[in-house]
This record gives structure tokens, C-alpha cells and sequence, in this order.
């Protein structure tokens, strides 16, 4: 393959820091590279340096004759005059980008929703991040280079942008370099993976997992003396080669090598031990939303829904943007008005809520680091051990110098690292995590979940980083717009199958709709031409009956899975009988599930 970008010996420094020292690196035709390291090592600067918008101190860089580039940085250039079509598509012609299959693609894919004569002035910055990152995709240049695409993409828009990516992007000698802190995405997309750690830039082969492999392995051939980290290597390569449920291909990285690194690894957490101990600690009630609804703005974003927390439960709730996946978290802590229904609080309940705001530190801004944490407690009991102030810090990237900086020095990855230290160090038994990878680098994430492993409590989640969600969390629930809170037996995999069969019967509907008024079906969306086949009076009448029918055998469902989460919570200390009341709740969860998808095939006929 053809070389793009070649870097010799290329050393850069700002200020009192060497982000790049010597350092040397190719990029050819066909690479798919993924860069990863600490929050303020250089992974931004190396990409404007490869783009040539940053000025190198030393060494030489150079670039085959005719190469297109573009990139996506994390600063807005759009012009707030423009509107998104002019943002998007240039000044091609409309019969050029419409007639193109691939820019159709990118627009659904990436601005669903949005009016392509709107002004790109008012919209947010999620919004215009998105639109920038279209025009890059239209465009196609020979190297493209992204920093941080995922941000402000939900777990749909993540997994269309790596399949776009990685199928549709395959004209011959193009390349791909991109930042990111979504592990998931990193293996979907990437081939190659460059670690910029001390000024230097370490190259691995594959994606995030071969990554993580290969580190361990490079670690116990040096014979590193940093115990802790290396154990948390292993730790992190274990659930990856174990792998959660929702995950439906192997990693690809040598399986004999991984299973040799890991084979007296324990899991990462004794689930049954932290329920346990989680129900000492909260008893059988935690909180439970009975019959809740909730309206906002006169939208009803929850509508009679029943949800009871077990202790040490973990779950991760995904949902489109818009959902009310914030709101259902604040009506947990207590925080957000019910219009109906009632919330019911254990007596022994103690919450602590992760918000995506950092304003809690403003009252702190002129204290130490390690102040703003033992102003809450010196001590904390992690894994059944006493950990300091000092030590969970130190876990959390917070060096013994760094904990002597002031709060108002730091950065957003660690201000948003601080604001979980606080929290954890009050000792809380249920903890509420909205978006907790904001502003977060992966060695962080992985040291956050590292000691979440250890935490006895109820968790939950809200985030669209697809992986975290699957290796913190046990469940999965989905809100899809309809008041209704979705178990995920088959995790985030299903709730995007899910996704995808309400896109196909919403737009099946439109393109219904328009052949009754004699609209192009095809001006409408992308797909299948044929109009959808209208339903039959009898047909819909057995629909109805399907739905009711079903609707009374999943309440049904609901108080058996309610009635054996309280059996297994009674029976925590009875390690035999709680895998026997497990059992038995996995059978129910997939009885539930096959119903409700039997129900989305019956409402469609409705829709």
C-alpha cells in the first residue's frame, strides 16, 4: 500500500512539556488507526500535526503528492450563516447529492430528524458537531483524521458511524486515524491502535482488545514493578476474552496467549458477594417507582411504569436522545416530580448522583485536590478493605503532586474524576452515573470501573458508550420514546435491533402515507420503493386482540420477576439457593423478552 504520511524522528514541546519526542511513524493506504492516552498527553496535537496545521520542533514530515485530507477537531468552524444542506453538501448540485446513495446514507445516518434548510447559527453544539462530521464523510478525502467523533452521538449514531467506516469507506488507498475514548468503537473501527504515553508513540496491531493484550504482554516480558497496574491489565483482558452476554463476535487478538495471561484471573467481580453484602447494607427495599408517570413540557415522557430496585442491582438504561433518560435518573434520587404514581424510598437508602454538571466543584475552586476529597471523609471501605483519601486518588490518575493542585487548575476530565472521587469517599449504597465517560480517557474508565468492581451498592447508568455499559452494568433497560421502560435481555445488541424495526415500520408508514397522496415514495426515504401493504380490517382487529393478550401476560411476567428479585434478595447469604432463584429469573427475563417482541410485531401492524 501506498505511504500517506510519513513522520522521521519528529519531536514537538509546549511549554515545559515534550508532547512528541523523536518519534517516527507511517500511515498507508488501507490503515484504520485508532489513537488512545491520557487527557493532555498530545493525541490532538499529534493529529494537527499529521494534518500540518501544527508546526513540529525537529525531524522531518512529509506527504504523497495529491493527498486529500480532512479533519475533525474539537473546535467549531461552521459558519452560523450557512444551512445545514450548504454545511453538508457544498455547493454540489441536487440531482449529484441526491442521486447518491452514500450521501443519502450520511445524512439519515448522522442528521436524522434535522431540516436541511435550517440555519446552522442556532443549532447546538451536539448538533452542529454532527454536521461537521457529515460534510467530512461526503467529502471523503484520502486521509481522514477524527478527534473524538463520538461525542454527542447516541449508541445508534456510535454504531452506524463504525459501520460506516468500516464498510462503506473502502475506496482504494484512503485512511483512517481517529481519538477516542469508546472502547467498543475502537474494535469495531480500527486495525491499528497508537498509544501516545511520555512523548512517545507505542504501535499496536488491532483494535482496543489486541491493545490491551499486547500491553500485558509487553509488561510481564520487561518485568514491570508496577504490580496494581499490571493486575488491572489482566483484569481488563479477562472480561474481554470472557466477554459480556450482548457481545456477539470473539475478540480478535490470539486467543492462546490471552487465556495464558489470564487463566488464575478471577472474574471482575463476585456478583453473589456483592449483592450480599449490598443487602446488609440497604435491606430489601432501595427505591421503587410505582405506577410512575412523568410529564415535561406536556410530554409524557414516562406513563405508568413500575420499577423496583433490588440491592446490588447494575443496570445500564440506553434510549435515544430525548427519551427521558436524565429525568428517569432524577426521579430515582428523588429529584424529579412524579405526575402520577408514587416514588417509595428504603429507610436505610443513601444516594449519590453523578450528574453531567461539575458546578458542585465551584464551592471548592480554591482548595487542594486532596482537600475537596477528605472534606468529605478521610477513609472509605472498598472490596471489604480500608482505602485512603490518598490511595483512591492515586487509583483515579490523581498523583501525590497532582493532589496538592488546586481545583481551579484542573481540567474537565479531572474535574469530572474529582466530582466521583467526592461522591464515592460519602460512601453511598446507590449510585446514579449519567454520562460518567464526559471529558474521560480510557486508562481513567478503566480505573473507574476497576473500582466500581469493588462497590457493593445499586448501580445505574446512563451513558452511549456501548462498552462501558457492558462491562459495568449486568441489565440493560431501554426507553424508546413510548413511556415504557424495555428489559434488554439480549442488551444493547437488541435494543438496536429494536431501533432499527421502528425506523423500518416509521418509514414503511411515511412511504404509505405518501403513495395514498400520490407523493414519490423515494423522496422520502432511502429503501425499499414498494408501498407497504395495507392492513385488513380483520387483520387489525386480531393485532388488538394480540396486543391486549399480551399486554396481560407480561404484567403477569412483571410480578413473577418482582416476586423473585425479593426471593433472591432474601436469600443473598444462601449462595445455593440464590443460583436456584437465578435460574428461574433468567427464564422469566426471556419469557418477557420473546412477549415483547411479539408485541412490537402486533403494534406495527397498528402503527
Amino acid at each position: 500500500m501506498v505511504n500517506l504520511v510519513s513522520a522521521e524522528k519528529i519531536s514537538l514541546a509546549l511549554g515545559t512539556q515534550q508532547l512528541l519526542d523523536d518519534v517516527s511513524l507511517g500511515i498507508s493506504g488501507g490503515d484504520r488507526i485508532g489513537i488512545v492516552g491520557r487527557n493532555g498527553g498530545g493525541k490532538s496535537t499529534l493529529l494537527k500535526v499529521l494534518a500540518g496545521v501544527h508546526a513540529v520542533d525537529g525531524g522531518r514530515l512529509t506527504r504523497t503528492n495529491g493527498l486529500t485530507l480532512g479533519m475533525l477537531t474539537q473546535t467549531d468552524t461552521i459558519p452560523p450563516e450557512s444551512t445545514v444542506l450548504d454545511a453538508v453538501v457544498g455547493d454540489r448540485a441536487e440531482h449529484e447529492w441526491a442521486g447518491d446513495a452514500r450521501i443519502r446514507d450520511v445524512i439519515n445516518g448522522l442528521i436524522p430528524g434535522m431540516e436541511l434548510s435550517d440555519v446552522v447559527g442556532p443549532k447546538s453544539g451536539g448538533e452542529r458537531r454532527r454536521i461537521a462530521l457529515a460534510r467530512l464523510l461526503v467529502d471523503d478525502p484520502d486521509l481522514l483524521l477524527l478527534d473524538e467523533p463520538t461525542n454527542h452521538l447516541d449508541v445508534e449514531g456510535v454504531q452506524w458511524l463504525a459501520t460506516f467506516l468500516s464498510t462503506r469507506r473502502n475506496r482504494p488507498g484512503t485512511a483512517l486515524v481517529t481519538i477516542t475514548h469508546d472502547r467498543w468503537f475502537l474494535d469495531a473501527t480500527s486495525t491499528n491502535t497508537w498509544e501516545v504515553i511520555d512523548g512517545r508513540v507505542e504501535q499496536y496491531e488491532g483494535g482496543y482488545a489486541a491493545f490491551v493484550l499486547a500491553k500485558a504482554e509487553r509488561a510481564r516480558i520487561a518485568a514491570v514493578t508496577e504490580e496494581r497496574r499490571q493486575n488491572l491489565l489482566r483484569k481488563e483482558l479477562a472480561w474481554l476474552q470472557r466477554g459480556a452476554p450482548a457481545r456477539t463476535s470473539k475478540p480478535k487478538f490470539r486467543i492462546d496467549a490471552a487465556n495464558e495471561l489470564i487463566k488464575n484471573e478471577p472474574d471482575p467481580r463476585n456478583d453473589v458477594e456483592l449483592v450480599r453484602f449490598a443487602t446488609t447494607r440497604l435491606g430489601k427495599d432501595v427505591v421503587d417507582l410505582i405506577d410512575a408517570s412523568i410529564t415535561v413540557g406536556g410530554r409524557e415522557l414516562l406513563a405508568k411504569q413500575t420499577w423496583r430496585l433490588a440491592p446490588g442491582e447494575r443496570t445500564g438504561i440506553v434510549g435515544v436522545n430525548g427519551a427521558g433518560k436524565s429525568t428517569l435518573l432524577r426521579a430515582i434520587a428523588g429529584q424529579q416530580e412524579l405526575s402520577a404514581g408514587k416514588r417509595k424510598e428504603g429507610k436505610t437508602v443513601k444516594i449519590a448522583y453523578l450528574t453531567q454538571e461539575v458546578r458542585e466543584l465551584d464551592t471548592v475552586e480554591g482548595w487542594r485536590v486532596i482537600e475537596a476529597i477528605t472534606d468529605v471523609a478521610s477513609y472509605i471501605v472498598l472490596d471489604g478493605k480500608e482505602t485512603s483519601a490518598s490511595q483512591l486518588a492515586k487509583r483515579l490518575g490523581f498523583s501525590g503532586g497532582r493532589q496538592q493542585s488546586r481545583v481551579s487548575e484542573l481540567s474537565g476530565g479531572e474535574r469530572r474524576r474529582l466530582q466521583f472521587l467526592r461522591l464515592l469517599m460519602a460512601e453511598p449504597n446507590v449510585l446514579l452515573l449519567d454520562e460518567p465517560t464526559n471529558d474521560l480517557d480510557i486508562e481513567t474508565l478503566t480505573s473507574m470501573e476497576d473500582v466500581l468492581d469493588g462497590w457493593a451498592g445499586t448501580l445505574l447508568v446512563v451513558s452511549h458508550d456501548r462498552y462501558l455499559l457492558e462491562r459495568m452494568c449486568d441489565r440493560q433497560v431501554a426507553l424508546l420514546g413510548d413511556g415504557k421502560i424495555l428489559d434488554l435481555v439480549g442488551g444493547v445488541e437488541q435494543y438496536l435491533e429494536l431501533r432499527k424495526h421502528h425506523l423500518e415500520a416509521q418509514a414503511a408508514f411515511e412511504r404509505q402515507g405518501a403513495a395514498a397522496k400520490g407523493v414519490d415514495a423515494t423522496s422520502l426515504a432511502e429503501g425499499d420503493a414498494a408501498p407497504a401493504r395495507q392492513v385488513s380490517a380483520a387483520e387489525e382487529r386480531e393485532a388488538r386482540k394480540t396486543v391486549a393478550r399480551i399486554e396481560r401476560q407480561l404484567a403477569k411476567v412483571a410480578d413473577r420477576e418482582a416476586k423473585l428479585h425479593d426471593e433472591l434478595a432474601a436469600a443473598a447469604s444462601d449462595y445455593g439457593r440464590a443460583a436456584e432463584i437465578n435460574v428461574k429469573l433468567q427464564a422469566v427475563l426471556e419469557e418477557k423478552e420473546g412477549l415483547e417482541l411479539e408485541w412490537l410485531e402486533a403494534a406495527e401492524l397498528l402503527s
